[in-house]
């Protein structure tokens, strides 16, 4: 697990704390994770952040039924030193919502619902997992992953099921900037690649559980080789992490029947390749533009109109 994650889920600090935009966020994508008792906490301050920034640490104890350890632990696991700086940020995201703010809330969709609904609380609920990603997005661990992918002399990409499509969006643009990429949907193959791996080489995870089995092993094969090794994960806490360098926490929307999280883990995946890319791009502009140009060129005949 990378440092910074060590520090959050030890309890401490590793920088600012989330700023009250990110806090309905990072209780999303943290929640799944936690405790039953630091769940009602976290559900608490996100359902109701105006009424929970006029209690004491006692006082949201009370309400949620647990202790005030463990409204600090939730405080801290959230990203804040303590609960001061929680209740600073509830007032703020209070603040926020009463200035006329969307909710972040969203309705299932329902067996019956005219596909005009189902487009909007589609779109919804997009806008909301892109939003919730972006200020949940560590911009010094994203930093840190372009870095290492620009100097990469080979990139390995590993993801299964619908996250095998990230993989390939990944590989298939970091390729059209002559960077050497591959993305690997087999999982033995996956490894048999991994052995390869030396210190100048990344490997790159793909897993919204954090748990993905065909996706932890090649990317700890790689870890234990030496090349530099990123998890893109909507479950910080989760195994793949106990091998990344760098974490990079999406989110996702509420599943419900109809909208499995595949659906949504999707979209928060792909906001965070197209910022891995265009920051490796940035980085490798001189080799990234012209490589982009002649693939441009290259495909440019078979966009236009056919002379009869």
């Amino acid at each position: 697990m990378s440092s910074n994650l060590k520090e959050i889920f030890s309890g401490g600090s590793s920088g600012a704390p989330p700023a009250p935009a990110a806090l309905a966020a990072k209780v999303r994508t943290l929640a799944p994770s936690m405790t039953r008792s630091m769940q009602r906490v976290a559900e608490a301050v996100a359902g109701d952040p105006a009424g929970c920034a006029a209690l004491t640490v006692t006082g949201l104890a009370e309400l949620t039924g647990t202790s005030e350890a463990t409204v600090v632990r939730t405080a801290r696991l959230l990203g804040y030193p303590g609960y001061r700086d929680l209740r600073l940020a509830l007032a703020g995201l209070a603040a926020q919502q009463q200035s006329g703010r969307a909710p972040a809330v969203t309705a299932d969709i329902a067996v019956d619902d005219p596909i005009a609904d189902v487009v909007a609380k589609l779109a919804y609920d997009e806008q909301q997992t892109l939003a919730d990603t972006a200020a949940g997005l560590d911009t010094a661990q994203l930093g840190a992953a372009v870095s290492a992918l620009a100097a990469a002399r080979r990139i390995d990409i590993y993801g299964v099921g619908a996250s095998s499509l990230v993989a390939q969006d990944l590989g298939q643009k970091l390729l059209r900037i002559g960077m050497v990429a591959h993305a690997m949907g087999d999982p033995h193959l996956a490894v048999t690649n991994a052995v390869l791996l030396r210190s100048k080489d990344v490997a790159v995870a793909i897993t919204h559980s954090g748990s993905t089995g065909d996706v932890i092993e090649p990317l700890r094969v790689a870890f234990e080789h030496g090349a530099t090794t990123i998890a893109i994960t909507g479950r910080p806490d989760g195994p793949v992490s106990q091998y990344a360098d760098h974490v990079l926490t999406t989110s996702t929307a509420r599943e419900s029947e109809l909208r499995p999280a595949a659906m949504s883990s999707r979209t928060s995946q792909l906001l965070v390749v197209d910022c891995l890319f265009v920051g490796v791009a940035q980085r490798t502009y001189e080799t990234a533009a012209p490589a982009l140009a002649a693939s441009y060129e290259a495909l440019a005949h078979r966009h236009s109109p056919r002379s009869r």
